[in-house]
């Protein structure tokens, strides 16, 4: 049983302390590919704040970089392999394997600074997820080259 005396001080603390200030917390979840591509947050607070969303974002921009990354890569293949017998056959295979082995490493590597970041305990800028996403492509299409370039 408690004394009276903390209870006194408790109702005293909760009464300082007023209701409504945590109740302005944001709990919205921004997934809007429109959203992520205009690199604008919906919200009192512009930053990433939830896990999903920062996957998400991050996720988003490693995509849309690496469609970009293997279409041109695709045209290039369907201009130099035009006069081959199966040209166009060997571009889709190798373009949908590219893209789909890009596409589970994002989701992983994703999900990863995600983790990194909401365990940090830090919010995420748009402008932050642009350049993991980005940067993810980039550093894949780098590693590509170069184990191309060491077994020759």
């Amino acid at each position: 049983m408690c004394p009276p005396s903390s209870v006194r001080y408790l109702s005293k603390r909760a009464a300082i302390q007023p209701p409504s200030a945590n109740m302005n917390k944001d709990y919205s979840i921004n997934l809007s590919v429109q959203q992520v591509l205009s690199l604008w947050v919906q919200g009192t607070v512009p930053t990433l704040q939830h896990f999903t969303e920062m996957w998400y974002w991050v996720f988003l921009w490693c995509l849309f970089s690496s469609l970009f990354v293997h279409s041109a890569v695709g045209l290039l293949m369907c201009v130099t392999l035009q006069r081959h017998k199966r040209g166009r056959l060997i571009t889709v295979v190798l373009i949908s394997v590219g893209f789909l082995a890009s596409l589970t490493d994002a989701v992983i590597t994703s999900a990863a600074v995600a983790a990194v970041y909401r365990v940090a305990g830090k919010d995420m800028a748009p402008l932050e997820a642009l350049v993991f996403g980005v940067g993810q492509t980039a550093f894949t299409v780098i590693i590509s080259f170069s184990r191309i370039l060491a077994t020759l």
